[in-house]
């Protein structure tokens, strides 16, 4: 039995590059109709590369499931499609510039005027109001001005995440709050207007940093793969090359290491290291302390003692040893007539199946919607 609790929901989605398509995306991972509106040279983000099988990498991630349509909403034809779309529709999703939608004539409010029971979630990049609200807004842009990239790199140099992290918090998000607000429609009969910003998902996100500066006075130090919180919490190089990622969360397991893999190396109790803040404090002859230990080790031999004495490890992969991992989920998904693998859904529902539903080419599905929803 397929698990879909939204096989009743139709969310309709005006959307571009990453948040708001991650989040429809999970919307029709969970069984919703999901109506993806796109211009006539399509959602930007098709372009972006062409790593799978010619398609770019960030379109065929988060748009899965999707039925793709292609609508002038400046056109008189357009705009009437789209309005058939909405009156049927449980959630309306969109991205655009703040402000634009409602210049086409479908601003979130006045469209909860005509259908009280309409879900709407409107994701701009520092909301609607204030200075920064007509800003354009990308992800290490977002990153730049939360202040992610001040605690991010090393001493020398300031780094973004790796990743498309604004974008993904705010899909995030997203999912979450139509959630509710589809809890809340069930309860009540009545939909929720959702207004939401990339900015304010990441300042939920930079919270820790931020006690620090707030309440301390100070920045943590950027300590690049090494936490700058806690220690020893970083990456040791074995005798043959291997790096394996340490990590001690509590003086039980302070006491293991030391007795069990740094053979008497250092004392637990040493007054230097006897606390969190105090290795902390003396991080640098810390790592030095632990290295010399770990060069005499190669990376089964420490993987061995670090398993026996029950310490917290992780192997510092490569992307290319990440995507041999024996943990990798993988499932595939149909693109333009193929299939390419891609991971499974992180959440597992015991007892039922899910899979993911194709990837659409551009205006796919043009003449099933305007047949379905009138031109």
């Amino acid at each position: 039995m397929k698990f879909q609790p939204l096989k009743n929901v139709t969310v309709v989605s005006v959307e571009q590059a990453v948040s708001a398509p991650f989040a429809s995306c999970r919307l029709a991972d969970a069984g919703a109709r999901v109506i993806k509106v796109e211009r006539e040279s399509g959602d930007f983000a098709r372009d972006y590369d062409d790593s799978v099988n010619g398609e770019s990498t960030y379109f065929a991630w988060v748009n899965r499931g999707k039925e793709s349509v292609r609508i002038n909403l400046k056109s008189k034809e357009g705009k009437k499609l789209f309005l058939n779309l909405v009156k049927k529709a449980d959630v309306l999703i969109q991205n655009l510039k703040p402000g634009s939608m409602k210049k086409l004539g479908f601003g979130s409010e006045s469209l909860r005027e005509k259908y009280p029971k309409l879900i709407t979630c409107d994701i701009s990049g520092y909301g609607e109001e204030g200075e920064y609200s007509e800003m354009k807004a990308y992800d290490n842009l977002v990153q730049a001005e939360s202040g992610l990239i001040d605690v991010t790199g090393d001493d020398d140099m300031r780094a973004k995440v790796g990743i498309s992290i604004a974008d993904i918090s705010t899909g995030m998000h997203a999912y979450s709050a139509i959630l509710e607000a589809l809890m809340h429609r069930d309860q009540t009969g009545e939909g929720v207007s959702i207004k939401l910003s990339m900015f304010d998902s990441m300042a939920d996100w930079m919270m820790v940093p931020w006690f620090h500066q707030k309440y301390a006075g100070r920045t943590p130090k950027r300590k690049g793969v090494f936490h700058a919180e806690i220690a020893p919490y970083g990456p040791f190089k074995t005798s043959d090359g291997r790096e394996v990622m340490v990590g001690i969360q509590n003086e039980r397991e302070w006491k293991r290491f030391c007795d069990g893999v740094l053979s008497g190396l250092i004392h637990f109790e040493d007054p230097k290291f006897s606390s969190n803040s105090n290795r902390v404090k003396h991080v640098e002859e810390l790592n030095e302390l632990i290295q010399s230990r770990i060069d005499q080790l190669s990376h089964q031999q420490t993987v061995e003692l670090l398993k026996k004495h029950q310490i917290a490890f992780a192997n510092l992969n490569t992307l290319r040893q990440f995507s041999e991992h024996p943990q990798l989920r993988l499932t595939d998904v149909e693109m333009n007539g193929e299939l390419i693998k891609m991971a499974d859904r992180p959440a597992q529902f015991i007892g039922f199946s899910t899979e993911f539903g194709p990837i659409p080419a551009l205006g796919e599905h043009d003449e099933k919607i305007r047949k379905e929803f009138g031109s």
